[in-house]
């Protein structure tokens, strides 16, 4: 009788190892790297505050590297035993602040706006890379698809004029190898300006895709790339 239960409980692990292994492979199925403008956070009614570093340069700042499904939705907080630690990634803050800078009010670190990113987002990716790798892997990836480059490139630059969307897009396709995804916010006078742009990378975060599926909303044909 021993016997018989103990196979019965070997046959029943069995069944539900498939089942685990299932389970955590699909803890994500890739990442979005975000990337925004600092003069369309600033140039809006809330405006914004200079981190304790001081003004960033002009150029893009990583907003986040965020898991997420392919229908669409994402997880959060993934991990609570896993808070953020800056003892972890000292040797990239130099990098983080020139590369990852926060615009919020009041005026800080970097660090609050970092433990945010990896305590939401971050610790959802534990299952691929861990703290470190999940900054150095979005520090690489900003320089990697250097979006200001691929624009000016192209004729596009943070002078205050419009272009289309259409133009913008193919831009960073062109440079990239990627469609991006662009969100747009509005001035202090509601005009449509240049945000935010996604692209697409792999679960492994070691390489961009096309992205599976969009976030929601829409921008109008023209946006203005506000100075900075």
């Amino acid at each position: 009788m021993k016997l018989l239960h103990a196979s019965l409980c070997l046959i029943s692990l069995l069944l539900i190892l498939p089942s685990i292994f299932a389970a955590s492979s699909k803890d994500f199925d890739f990442f979005y790297f975000v990337q925004q403008w600092p003069g369309s956070y600033c140039d809006t009614e809330k405006s914004c505050c200079f981190p304790t570093s001081g003004k960033p340069a002009a150029d893009f700042g990583i907003h986040g590297l965020w898991p997420n499904y392919e229908d669409g939705t994402y997880p959060s907080n993934c991990d609570d035993t896993k808070p953020f630690d800056s003892s972890s990634i000292s040797d990239l803050i130099s990098s983080m602040e020139k590369s990852w800078p926060t615009l919020a009010c009041p005026s800080g670190s970097g660090e609050d706006f970092w433990e945010h990113e990896w305590e939401k987002h971050g610790t959802c990716s534990e299952s691929v890379i861990d703290q470190h790798e999940y900054f150095q892997t979005a520090l690489n990836l900003k320089q990697k698809t250097d979006l200001l480059g691929a624009l000016t490139k192209a004729g596009i630059n943070p002078d205050g004029k419009s272009y289309s969307i259409e133009s913008i897009r193919d831009a960073i396709k062109e440079s990239t190898g990627f469609t991006p995804w662009i969100q747009c916010n509005t001035d202090g006078s509601g005009n449509s300006q240049l945000y935010q742009v996604y692209l697409c990378v792999d679960q492994s975060g070691s390489g961009l895709i096309e992205c599976p599926v969009f976030p929601h909303g829409k921008c109008g044909a023209d946006l203005e790339f506000p100075t900075f």
